[in-house]
């Protein structure tokens, strides 16, 4: 199994030897002090209890402390939703004036948030393609203040060099931010040179559905340099002072979670963690099934794109760097939006939603849906095409998968 060290460190860590077995549960807006005196410790933050449910759970805390445990970062903080830790990972170091660099496929709400919302503030966004280093690098400049990523291209399926990017951003001090939410335990950002991870739990790592979740994960804050000491990131050096390798778990509490409230619930984080007990078996299951339905359908000769695919531009960086596979994730081609809503309106086993990283195969037409506001060059740019079909596949068996595919597509 490619994910065996995971699978005693997460049923250990979420369940407890004395009294709840299951994680406590914590639902609370508000918690009493007792006293004056430990009321002035918890806001300044030398006494450990929890302030206000707008700013940490105890349910909460503890889904965070298996995460960073996960990605072997120093912290992590949950959100409301993957969207929320993106704002989160994002707004906790910008201001206005300053500048994104966006490589790769992006989720729809993603490019959004970066192309129309972050824009009234005054924030740019450049976008390239995962292989455009000279033009990343040139882009590169003083007001420049993330490099952002997707670990695998959503829709597009394109994989990044998480790497090399990682070695250009150190190089020029600039924060990298990549969001893993396909990947978890196939890729671990920040041993790749990443600064913080993004999730939306929502999707594998909760795996059914009952959950609305995000998080974000960080690394400390080195002794000696650090890029977040230098004058780029000046609006951090208070916390630093103050938290030291905690700096940037800090900064994001007061600087986004605490002013624009995308508080994770602790029902919400009580159901990620019961998903996280079973996360290596299903990503196991998984990632062996997606090649296996990909190789299937690209022999019936069907326009399928998968990175383990030998055609895909891909396919060594796929064999090289992503050894653990690149998540629940394919795409099928049915050349119009007509043939894409007769696949899906006769397949057996899609649930057709939004959703991806389910323990059920979900299906969904890009263009009509998610993409269905942007413009032509756009969509061409992030890999929408009319007949796009995005496939998360689940923990139904593979050979059923391919089969009921294929009646689908009247093969």
């Amino acid at each position: 199994m490619r994910f065996e060290e995971f699978t005693t460190r997460f049923v250990q860590q979420t369940g407890k030897k004395e009294g709840p077995i299951s994680p406590v549960m914590i639902n609370s807006a508000s918690f009493g002090y007792g006293n004056s005196e430990t009321g002035e410790g918890i806001f300044d933050g030398s006494i450990k209890k929890p302030l206000y449910a707008r700013v940490g759970n105890p349910t909460s805390g503890q889904l965070e402390q298996i995460l960073a445990s996960m990605d072997g970062g120093i912290g992590a903080v949950a959100a409301s939703s993957g969207m929320g830790a993106t704002a989160m990972a994002t707004l906790s170091l910008l201001r206005a004036g300053d500048e994104i660099i966006s490589i790769g496929g992006l989720f729809g709400g993603t490019y959004s948030y970066f192309s129309e919302t972050l824009t009234r503030f005054g924030i740019t966004t450049r976008f390239f393609d995962v292989d455009e280093f000279t033009a990343v690098e040139e882009a590169v400049n003083t007001a420049t203040k993330i490099i952002f990523l997707e670990s695998v291209g959503n829709p597009n399926m394109r994989l990044p060099d998480i790497a090399r990017i990682a070695e250009i951003a150190n190089r020029y001090g600039v924060a990298l931010v990549v969001d893993n939410t396909i990947t978890p335990l196939s890729i671990a950002p920040l041993s790749l040179g990443a600064d913080m991870v993004v999730y939306s739990t929502t999707k594998i790592i909760t795996g059914n559905a009952s959950a609305l979740g995000g998080a974000v994960v960080f690394r400390p804050i080195r002794d000696g340099e650090d890029k977040f000491k230098g004058d780029r990131y000046r609006d951090v050096h208070p916390f630093i002072q103050k938290m030291g390798s905690m700096a940037l778990i800090a900064n994001a509490k007061k600087r986004a979670l605490r002013d624009f409230g995308m508080s994770a619930n602790g029902f919400g984080s009580y159901l990620t963690m019961l998903g996280l007990e079973t996360l290596p078996l299903r990503m196991d299951r998984i990632v062996s099934s997606v090649e296996t339905v990909a190789k299937a359908l690209y022999a019936k000769r069907l326009a399928v794109n998968h990175p383990s695919l030998p055609h895909h531009p891909h396919h060594n960086r796929y064999r090289d760097q992503f050894a653990n596979g690149c998540g629940t994730l394919l795409t099928l081609d049915l050349g119009s939006k007509e043939a894409a809503f007769e696949f899906l309106n006769r397949s057996k086993l899609i649930t057709i939603t939004a959703n991806i990283g389910d323990s059920r195969t979900l299906g969904l037409h890009m263009a009509s849906t998610i993409y269905r506001d942007f413009d032509e060059p756009t969509r061409e740019f992030l890999g929408i095409t009319p007949g796009l079909v995005r496939i998360s596949i689940g923990l139904e068996n593979a050979e059923e998968i391919v089969a009921d595919f294929l009646h689908a597509a009247n093969i």
